[in-house]
């Protein structure tokens, strides 16, 4: 084990360097920027240093930092990670470095406050992954809301303030309910703390009636946030106005804070409550799966098309979270689709991402993001095209790429629970490939439609530094899925056999 508070060092480390950025002159954006990567950096060191001492075989918490922090409120500053965090974590670092690689020149415009607000974000999210008290999780839960709204309304597109206030709304109102249901939660427990919080519920389960509405508060709060089919309105405006460094940290990890909120918290604390409403979100993550799907083949705009495959993608992470296994009056969770959920969260942050990262890249050379303006992209930008279709084949879940892995993991759950439910969602696969592969026909291949397209520079040694990072985890993930799925297992039984 580690002596240092590890884990404080790695959630304020941004928030440090985001204090110090406040003194540097607005002029000097060059330092603006390079003391941003290095923090960021800094930031990823420490997550790696702790992910050496992790130990995969211990499924409780590790690294914990536990003393109070308010008496007279009864919150106390309670950190941990385990296997069901560790991935999560490590994406958030991992992924902060290419963000702020890939938004090197293009954001020119209030510098100062686009680097502070990207590691304010990242603090955030951070400590909301780490978070083992429900007050300080509902901070860095809300925490995250404001950098994100300043992302996309000053930096967005021509329609941002609407994207801005839509996200804002949508996951305020959610975010109350869930704080209600805390405040409940505490006067029955008298303890905000998560780990002393289950075991009371364990000995003192709260009414089967009243914990559905609590449920409810969370669930909705999460569900906002994934986004679950029908709330998923607000994504492709935030997704299509945000600044591509939004896009990419919305994809790769903010909507993950709600697939990880179900699994961390919603169903932990009300378990029973869980079980009655699985046939109900299981049934929406179905139908977002090929609702999504269906929408992203229709799109004209490329980032839109890429958002409307998130809340396909994501489907599949919430029908792999809750797979029940019910026999007699007994219903256990099937480890497989948790296990999938988990791998498929850092799946689509990788994928997904690295698509917002390409589609950035084409926007900063074209000023468009309409197929139709494109065509014969291959011919003139052969390394761009390359990794694109990497991306696209990642996305699709290509045997020997990452979203194979997860997704093999939830279907077999889904078929093992509900066939009906494996056989739906797996069209959803079926449909991921029609349209990605027809969008890399579109835009890659063909003759050379428009002449502003025949002269575009491929991709730069910036580009390629930041690429490379994403196409290797890629592979890693998708040849030597044992490395990962041996930090996740040992958690998830663990959790699984003290659920119900």
């Amino acid at each position: 084990m580690i002596g240092l508070p590890i884990l404080t060092l790695i959630v304020f480390t941004p928030l440090l360097g985001a204090l110090l950025l406040a003194f540097v002159n607005r002029k000097n954006e060059s330092v603006m920027r390079q003391g941003a990567l290095v923090v960021s950096l800094v930031t990823l060191l420490l997550s790696l240093v702790m992910l050496v001492a992790f130990e995969p075989q211990n499924p409780g918490y590790q690294f914990e930092e536990n003393s109070s922090w308010s008496e007279t409120l009864g919150i106390r500053y309670h950190l941990g990670l385990d296997g069901i965090s560790v991935l999560l974590v490590l994406l958030t670092t991992f992924s902060m470095p290419l963000v702020l690689l890939s938004t090197w020149r293009a954001v020119t415009d209030r510098v100062k406050e686009y680097q502070i607000a990207l590691l304010v974000l990242q603090a955030g999210m951070l400590g909301a992954f780490v978070a083992l008290d429900l007050i300080l999780f509902y901070l860095f839960w809300e925490a995250m809301l404001i950098p994100m709204y300043f992302i996309v309304g000053i930096w967005g597109g021509k329609q941002r303030i609407k994207a801005a206030w839509t996200f804002f709304i949508y996951t305020m109102v959610g975010s109350l309910l869930m704080f209600v249901a805390i405040l409940y939660i505490r006067s029955h427990t008298g303890t905000f703390d998560l780990p002393e919080v289950l075991r009371q519920l364990r000995s003192d389960p709260i009414d089967e009636g009243i914990q559905r509405w609590l449920f409810a508060a969370f669930a909705l709060s999460f569900a906002i946030k994934v986004p679950i089919f029908p709330l998923h309105s607000w994504l492709p405006l935030a997704h299509v106005q945000a600044p591509t460094a939004g896009s990419v940290v919305l994809a790769g990890v903010l909507l993950k804070m709600g697939t990880y909120g179900f699994i961390r918290f919603g169903i932990p604390l009300f378990p029973g409550a869980a079980v009655w409403a699985t046939p109900f979100i299981c049934w929406l993550a179905v139908i977002g799966i090929i609702y999504g799907a269906l929408l992203a083949w229709r799109q004209s705009d490329i980032k839109k098309l890429v958002a409307y495959s998130s809340v396909s993608h994501l489907g599949y992470v919430v029908l792999g979270i809750f797979l029940f296994r019910t026999s007699g009056e007994s219903s256990q969770l099937i480890s497989e689709g948790m296990i999938g959920a988990i791998i498929q969260m850092v799946n689509h942050g990788l994928s997904t991402g690295m698509l917002f990262l390409l589609i950035g890249i084409i926007y900063e050379r074209r000023h468009t993001r309409e197929i139709d303006n494109f065509g014969g992209i291959a011919k003139v930008m052969p390394v761009y095209s390359t990794f694109f279709i990497i991306a696209t084949l990642s996305s699709i879940g290509l045997p020997g790429l990452n979203g194979f892995v997860g997704e093999f993991l939830i279907l077999k759950g889904s078929f093992t629970a509900n066939p009906l439910f494996g056989a739906l969602a797996a069209t959803g696969v079926i449909l991921g490939a029609v349209y990605m592969l027809m969008l890399c026909r579109r835009f890659l291949f063909g003759p050379v439609i428009h002449q502003e397209n025949a002269q575009l520079p491929d991709v730069s040694t910036r580009e390629v530094i930041y690429l490379v990072p994403l196409v290797v985890m890629m592979v890693w993930i998708g040849l030597f899925s044992k490395s990962f799925t041996d930090l996740i297992s040992p958690t998830v039984h663990h959790y699984l056999q003290n659920l119900l």
